[in-house]
């Protein structure tokens, strides 16, 4: 059975000046990626059956994500080409702690129709993740992002996993639309992560403790809230526990979270949706476990794809 991610695909410009803001920086390196695009390239490089749905441009810059999800592995037959829109860039700054400063200039991601998804049958498909933030800026993709939705949830058998991956700059002046749109995919979903920072601002809180109880209570998927060298805040069946993290000197945390979900959907790959529901508090433990290996190998490389050619799922005890 496949995993199946929707969403956006892009080109990461990430300025190699590090510490360097994005009007200072001299030096770009060009990679391929997207949330979604880099959860199927991790989940392929760990060895799972993933395709991956999204829309890139009918240029040099669409056929290098293209070429490059095939080299990993991941389906691209549902990778469109747009000869109406340029590929979607996203310039990224690192500061010196790893972390990162984004600037979207947005292209073919955001016109993947839900003519085009309604067309992806679901009778192979086991998992399907949503992952993408562009998902809910108004147009075309945000049709498809909710029209998945909502055929997924008319499968018996389809395990649902989302992340939001919220970016400051996508909704600068429409927060509450991204707040509203998470509810109605957090309340759907078998599975979701959360950065601490995206989970304090969907429940409106200044706390983890008090944003995972708000989580406990008005959803019924497990959860992740992830809280970087702290490690990962697990929540299921009424109750929360911190799995410590893995230490390493980070290099870019750039596609840590996506390897982090690849590795939980890589893990859950070959269950039903029945044994999935099924699983252990423990179960669950050890896969996040896993996952909190495969986020801590991401970051000590230069960009996800990168990183994600040194995955493997010999890195799982």
């Amino acid at each position: 059975m496949k995993i199946l991610c929707i969403g956006e695909a892009l080109i990461d410009m990430i300025c190699t000046d590090k510490g360097s803001s994005l009007s200072k920086g001299q030096h770009f390196l060009k990679k391929p990626g997207g949330a979604p695009t880099n959860v199927a390239a991790a989940i392929a490089a760990l060895g799972g059956n993933v395709e991956l749905a999204a829309k890139v441009g009918n240029d040099p810059f669409g056929k290098q994500l293209i070429d490059v999800m095939q080299e990993f592995g991941v389906s691209t037959r549902w990778m469109l080409q747009d000869p109406t829109a340029f590929t979607t860039f996203a310039f990224v700054s690192l500061m010196e702690d790893g972390e990162r400063d984004f600037v979207f200039n947005r292209g073919a991601d955001g016109q993947l129709s839900r003519e085009e998804t309604d067309a992806i049958p679901l009778d192979e498909v086991s998992i399907i993740h949503f992952g993408s933030a562009t998902g809910f800026l108004p147009g075309p993709l945000q049709a498809a992002y909710q029209g998945m939705l909502q055929k997924a949830l008319m499968q018996d058998d389809i395990f649902i996993s989302f992340d939001p991956n919220y970016r400051h700059l996508l909704f600068p002046n429409e927060t509450q639309t991204f707040i509203d749109q998470s509810w109605n995919f957090l309340q759907s979903c078998h599975f979701f992560k959360l950065s601490d920072e995206e989970a304090m601002l969907i429940t409106n809180t200044y706390s983890v403790t008090d944003a995972a109880q708000i989580l406990l209570d008005k959803t019924n998927a497990v959860f992740t809230i992830t809280l970087g060298k702290e490690g990962t805040l697990l929540g299921l069946k009424g109750k929360t526990e911190i799995i410590p993290s893995i230490p390493v000197q980070p290099v870019d945390t750039t596609g840590a979270g996506d390897a982090f979900v690849g590795a939980v959907l890589y893990q859950l790959r070959e269950k039903d949706l029945r044994s999935i529901i099924q699983l252990s508090h423990q179960e669950w433990k050890h896969i996040i476990q896993n996952a909190n290996k495969a986020g801590a190998r991401t970051c000590e490389y230069l960009g996800a794809m990168e990183a994600f050619k040194h995955l493997s799922s010999n890195i799982f005890e």
